[in-house]
């Protein structure tokens, strides 16, 4: 059983009408789902808890959330150098969106389904005490020290398919030997300017952050191939008790932010391999977290895309969703990824007798 946690109260978060970041998008995606019919079967539908103080506390300040609150009541200013506005009612927006995930943590924890999805989710540049790139609360995090705390769990991989790298996640987690894999755009000249191939950890959790930067326009193709090469292998071999997919869709073609020419073709493929691996590994238990996506008429396909296969929905209904386009990659884009992979397996090899 799939759980899809959605309410209303998430278009709360939101930056303005002018704003990239539109929760619109979350909305309209429990609606295609719904009129496919797809909480007839084998996915449901669960309403989030509220997140509480402590649950932000998990990992921001005191000082920042009673920041957030007051700037949150007042509706103006930002909360970071411009990309972050304050707006009425977004710090309840956030506590919507973080319970959200907790929600979908404790669904699965007490086996009431095996995988679960907020799209609200997934805000993976907020840090401990400041906003970015439109994340206030990294949701991701508090999950992770939800999931240590309430659950004892020590072995949680973080899967991050978002165009921007994670780089709110990284600074909270990389001393953590929590497995963060993150596939996105390059940061030269790209926001947030991080996830470089040497960006490997530190301290105890040295070795058990590996970013994968794609040159602009990788499409199908290399990025598929690229993770089908580094992510089975890395989760056998680090054995989780649970996966954590940040599954931002602004990497595809149409998205205007990113630049990467992905089609809804890698989202069913990743999809399909963090769900086999979830079964092969950790019994089951695979939570997927929203993101990036600023096409409001791609969004909701990409991220049906992906419901529909964890959910194992009939197959006419997932593929009224693809898209019938096939993008080639420049060869270019093949050598540069390929020289890439050869830097990271090499990195694997010596932190954990992986690849050559």
């Amino acid at each position: 059983m799939a759980a899809f946690v959605y309410s209303d109260e998430y278009l709360k978060y939101s930056f303005g009408s002018n704003h990239p970041f539109q929760p619109i998008r979350e909305k309209k995606t429990f609606d295609l789902l719904k009129k496919m019919e797809v909480f007839n079967g084998k996915a449901k539908h669960y309403e989030p808890r509220m997140a509480s103080d402590d649950d932000l506390l998990l990992v921001h300040t005191k000082e920042y959330v009673t920041l957030v609150k007051k700037m949150s009541e007042a509706g103006s200013g930002y909360l970071d150098f411009g990309d972050t506005p304050a707006t009425k009612g977004l710090y309840e927006g956030g506590l919507a969106v973080v319970g959200g995930s907790l929600t979908c943590a404790d669904l699965i924890m007490k086996e009431e389904v095996s995988h679960a999805f907020n799209p609200g989710g997934g805000l993976h540049h907020a840090k401990s005490d400041q906003a970015s790139g439109f994340c206030v609360f990294n949701d991701i995090v508090i999950t992770v020290r939800y999931l240590q705390e309430r659950y004892g769990m020590k072995r949680i991989a973080i899967i991050d398919i978002d165009g921007h790298h994670g780089d709110g996640t990284q600074e909270l987690l990389r001393a953590e030997r929590i497995l963060v894999i993150d596939f996105h755009r390059s940061g030269f000249g790209f926001f947030p300017g991080t996830g470089f191939v040497d960006e490997v950890g530190m301290g105890e959790g040295q070795g058990y952050t590996i970013n994968v930067p794609l040159p602009a326009g990788t499409g199908d193709e290399t990025y598929i191939g690229a993770f089908r090469e580094l992510v089975p292998p890395l989760i056998r071999n680090y054995k989780p008790e649970i996966i954590l997919n940040q599954f931002g869709v602004d990497g595809h073609y149409g998205d205007p932010l990113v630049g990467l020419s992905l089609t809804t073709n890698t989202y069913k493929e990743v999809a399909s391999i963090l769900h086999g691996l979830s079964h092969e590994t950790c019994g089951g238990r695979y939570l997927v977290l929203g993101g990036g996506g600023y096409n409001l008429d791609n969004v909701p396909r990409c991220w049906a895309t992906m419901f529909l296969t964890i959910s194992e929905a009939d197959s006419n209904k997932l593929n009224s969703v693809l898209d019938s386009i096939h993008i080639t990659d420049a060869h270019s884009t093949s050598v540069a990824v390929k020289k890439t992979l050869a830097d990271i397996k090499r990195q694997l090899q010596y932190y954990h007798g992986l690849g050559e």
